[in-house]
């Protein structure tokens, strides 16, 4: 019998959408606090939505959070989605469960790659989209031309003329303020509220009809276990009950909840009993997997899984196995490194992990460095301890062709600084397909370039701007392989004994280059301590010490200045390191290291390389 698909009007499921620091977390904090979910004295944090510390420290959104707010007893769902495309895989999960987005475009900068990435898969999904023009304060906003932008991307990525259609609310999300008109008073978010009420539609479901539940995001709870969060396409789940799972191979039945929730606020209440079209949360099925279906114990039909975009880049997580290993970390071991990886899967679906060849080494594959670079930072805040090699793209064969992925890069820089910066990418295989010069001192450049070609470029980049260029990237399909890529052009200054970095070799490497370590240091044979000044490794006694003699007076080095070292971060550790060098990466250090450590091999293994290349 064939049961008529109602649309629930008592519900919204929206996503905010937009690139990297539009505004987006501010806005569901607005959202949040003028709904009514917190108490009027209750103290809350700005950008509540970023729980993560790593979201805190880096000022972005890193995982996909939802949250549920109350508006003229109408349940909105929200969803707060990362503006990177690195994490690209948080975005298309979130759009399997809403009805609509708003998208939001700083009132200055305009849309941005990012916007442009977000907003490309937001359209596939064939979702009614409200424009949020943010920061309408901005001493700088350029509003009508942001618009003409934000209409000209749409026509470039073939919207249908009814998601061209979309209503435009002006926000100052910092302030809690939005107008449907530039000349309308307002003191609060209701214009914005009013807007997705009425613009978009309520979920189409029917509790009548078998369950019908996919699996969208996954989390973890020491009391309950596995939580499956995602939204009921169909049906009721009721508590006490048996329900059958279907994952990609087979199909389970007879499963039994522990736990049922919707969401309210930010946080997730027990309920009996769960409505289709909701976005929900349950516990107590095991070996659960984002993309499963809950479905009818007695009749079982799957829902379509989660379809995300390939990875393009991979590294080798290693073992540690340096002269150092065990001093800090907690977890060390091969099986503590493959579980923790393996896990990592379990939520993060766009995510990969390849066991190689060797038992102690993992590739793990991913979206980009930034994303590689999140997990190697939470795994040792988490205690673990490994080595990581250099980021390597991940080539395709199509008729015997080789192919690797490109990258568009858009670059916002000073007019003085064009020539180095071109210079630079064109070295990389970069082709320059577009530039703009609008008379303010700034040009607005567009690359092509191979992915390859942007590892390590980074920091160049904003060395030679010295910090004043933005640059952003976004994924532009593969092409034929461009050959061999200069990477960076400079050697590295290597530790040839154990021992502690002393003041008195480090003032004799002043004019050898750049040291990464202070004094005082321990280092150990085989350890990079700093950046050489021209081409070629260089192999140096960092630990020697002044020999003591009876003719110069006691305090006669004093005054000899020592230059401070460069101290890297993780991401720059990243973009440094060279083909034949690992990140020993610990709790308590981060460290770089050459995959050989005795001198004398490294020594045979270049004679070798230079005679076999000849």
């Amino acid at each position: 019998m064939f049961l008529k698909l109602m649309r629930k009007n008592d519900l919204r499921n929206i996503a905010i959408i937009a690139h990297v620091d539009h505004g987006k977390t501010t806005l569901v904090d607005g959202l949040l606090r003028q709904s009514g979910t917190f108490k009027e004295h209750q103290d809350i944090d700005d950008r509540i939505m970023d729980s993560m510390d790593l979201e805190k420290e880096r000022g972005i959104t890193i995982a996909a959070k939802n949250t549920a707010i109350s508006y003229n007893h109408i349940k909105i769902n929200i969803l707060d989605t990362p503006g990177h495309a690195d994490f690209g895989g948080e975005v298309e999960r979130s759009l399997n469960l809403v009805d609509g987005a708003l998208l939001l475009v700083d009132a200055s900068e305009g849309p941005l790659p990012q916007t442009r990435f977000v907003l490309k898969k937001t359209l596939e999904k064939d979702l009614p989209i409200i424009l949020v023009i943010n920061k309408i304060d901005r001493n700088d906003a350029r509003i009508d031309d942001v618009i003409e932008e934000v209409y000209d991307l749409f026509i470039d990525l073939d919207a249908s003329d009814n998601q061209i259609e979309f209503p435009i609310v002006y926000s100052n999300a910092k302030e809690g303020i939005a107008k449907a008109d530039l000349d309308q008073h307002s003191n609060d978010l209701k214009p914005l509220f009013d807007c997705i009420i009425e613009k978009i539609p309520g979920p189409i479901a029917n509790d009548d009809q078998p369950p019908q539940f996919l699996i969208t995001n996954l989390d973890y709870d020491s009391y309950v276990g596995q939580i499956a969060i995602g939204r009921l396409h169909s049906g009721l789940l009721e508590m006490n009950k048996l329900y059958s799972l279907c994952t990609k191979n087979e199909n389970r039945s007879n499963q039994k909840f522990s736990a049922l929730y919707t969401f309210r606020g930010l946080e997730k209440v027990k309920v009996d009993k769960v409505v289709s079209g909701d976005i929900i949360a349950l516990a107590g099925i095991d070996n659960i997997s984002i993309g499963d279906t809950i479905a009818d114990n007695e009749r079982p039909e799957s829902l379509p899984r989660i379809q995300i975009d390939a990875p393009t880049v991979s590294m080798m997580f290693h073992v540690n196995d340096s002269p150092f290993a065990g001093i800090d970390g907690k977890y060390l071991t091969t099986r503590h490194l493959s579980e923790r990886l393996v896990l990592e899967t379990y939520s993060n679906v766009s995510l990969e992990v390849i066991q190689t060849a060797r038992p102690d080494v993992f590739e793990v594959r991913g979206r980009g460095e930034l994303q590689l670079a999140i997990l190697i930072e939470t795994m040792r805040r988490e205690g673990y301890e490994f080595m990581v090699s250099k980021p390597q793209v991940i080539v395709k064969q199509d008729s015997g062709n080789k192919l690797e992925p490109m990258e568009k890069v858009f670059l916002d820089i000073p007019e003085d600084k064009v020539g180095v910066v071109t210079e630079k990418l064109s070295v990389r295989k970069g082709k320059m397909t577009d530039l703009q010069n609008y008379g303010t001192g700034r040009v607005n450049l567009e690359f092509s370039i191979p992915s390859r070609g942007l590892i390590g470029f980074r920091s160049q980049f904003i060395t030679d701007t010295k910090g004043e260029g933005i640059m952003n990237k976004l994924f532009d399909g593969y092409s034929p392989w461009f050959g061999s890529i200069p990477q960076r052009n400079s050697g590295a200054m290597v530790s040839d004994r154990e021992g502690k970095v002393t003041s008195y070799a480090c003032i004799g490497m002043a004019d050898r280059g750049e040291l990464f370590i202070p004094v005082g240091t321990k280092v150990y044979a085989g350890m990079i301590i700093g950046e050489r000044n021209r081409d070629g490794d260089l192999n140096i006694n960092i630990t020697k010490e002044k020999k003591l003699t009876n003719m110069r007076a006691s305090g006669s080095d004093n005054t000899v200045p020592i230059r401070p070292p460069k101290l890297l971060s993780l991401d720059q550790c990243i973009e440094f390191i060279a083909e034949d060098e690992f990140i020993e990466v610990t709790p308590g250090n981060i460290r770089l290291r050459k995959m050989e450590l005795d001198q004398t091999k490294r020594a045979s293994i270049q004679k070798k390389e230079k005679y076999a290349s000849q």
